[in-house]
């Protein structure tokens, strides 16, 4: 059978996207010919059912995820960083295959609320400490929170309550803001607001917006504000409450060197099964071809399975097809991330059906994972266009 092109980390507006809105969204995927795509988001998931329904309309299988950065304690007082390279003891974690639209148990529904109103307060206070700065620096135009996110509602097309903002909605408000001054006054600004003349072109809004994430909202800097993450038990119990699957992203060769915890490859996939993680996931465009195949050849070896996507979660418009910095992944590495999507899309299907999926509620395998592969194969390659 040809395997389909699936992507199961997708970042959908009013995430910060490479796309417009949802629609956007979908319609670019159709073009491509996608018949299963991952909406993979952080803070809220209000937009969840209106990208399900432009999904089915548009002949995709639809899947939903959920993205989180918590804290693991003990690695951050060693030092060990973990796959974000700046940051010890910070892990993100994933859940795949939830059921976004099942009634949240009392536990989860608090979980949801300290995600959402932790970052919500995170980013007003980065923008107020920010505007401080800037207006110092001679911007003149004011920023706040609330201005922000209704612009981020409008260019979504999203309710504004569907908005938590992220930094680089942030750094985008901040380039737009710089660029609509005159043109003298630009790099007067940047500098003084930076204490160094800019790099980043002033013609180039991505690389300015780059720019002022590094300079001004990154630790040590202006507008930073301690991020609020989560207990890595607290996202990992959250994903199993919505029924979903545990998942690592792993960042690999996305930075050199690698993050320790992540190397060698067995030894990471060791780490994960430790904690009860039984899926793991790829971002291929972070990493060379080889690097991808060592790591999915160590999971598997391990027992886990494994996926890949995109993220989307900066301006570049990307194929949703998923290929490495060095060219197209190997054979064996897009085989086992269709079957790691197939073993996603018939757990979902399973979940909402009240019937046990790839994990049970305790994070265990639950199902013959050959039985979920079959499934979900049908369910992808089901769908007419």
């Amino acid at each position: 059978m040809t395997q389909k092109i699936v992507n199961t980390h997708v970042h959908v507006p009013p995430n910060f996207s490479a796309f417009a809105s949802p629609e956007d969204v979908v319609e670019t995927a159709r073009a491509e010919g996608v018949r299963a795509i991952g909406i993979s988001n952080f803070y809220d998931q209000q937009v969840y059912g209106r990208f399900a329904e432009l999904c089915r309309a548009a002949g995709i299988v639809p899947l939903f995820g959920l993205e989180f950065i918590t804290l693991v304690p003990d690695l951050e007082a060693a030092g060990i960083r973990v796959n974000d390279p700046a940051n010890p003891g910070r892990m993100y974690v994933c859940g795949k295959g939830i059921d976004p639209f099942r009634e949240k148990s009392p536990a989860a529904a608090a979980t949801a609320a300290e995600i959402r109103e932790g970052n919500d307060s995170r980013a007003a206070e980065m923008v107020r400490r920010l505007d401080v700065h800037l207006q110092a620096a001679g911007l003149g135009s004011r920023l706040t929170a609330e201005a922000i996110a209704a612009d981020v509602a409008a260019r979504s097309c999203v309710p504004v309550e569907w908005v938590s903002l992220q930094e680089r909605h942030i750094a985008r408000a901040v380039e737009e803001a710089v660029s609509a001054l005159a043109e003298g006054d630009r790099a007067a600004v940047l500098e003084k607001a930076y204490g160094a003349p800019a790099k980043a072109s002033l013609d180039d809004a991505v690389g300015m917006q780059g720019e002022v994430r590094s300079k001004l909202l990154k630790a040590g800097t202006a507008g930073f504000a301690p991020e609020v993450p989560l207990s890595f038990e607290a996202a990992y119990a959250y994903v199993l409450a919505m029924g979903g699957i545990p998942c690592y992203p792993t960042l690999a060769d996305g930075v050199a060197p690698v993050c320790p915890f992540e190397e060698p490859p067995a030894a990471l996939a060791a780490r994960l099964v430790e904690r009860g993680i039984h899926l793991a996931e790829l971002i291929p465009i972070r990493n060379k071809t080889a690097v991808v195949d060592v790591y999915v050849e160590a999971f598997v070896a391990a027992g886990i399975e494994v996926v890949a996507g995109t993220e989307h979660n900066t301006a570049d418009r990307i194929p949703f097809d998923p290929a490495c910095t060095d060219g197209a992944m190997s054979g064996a590495a897009r085989a086992a991330f269709w079957r790691g999507t197939c073993i996603v899309a018939a757990h979902q299907a399973r979940i909402a059906a009240g019937r046990p999926g790839y994990v049970d509620a305790a994070g265990r395998l639950a199902a013959p994972a050959e039985e979920l592969v079959t499934e979900g194969a049908a369910i992808i390659g089901g769908v007419e266009e």
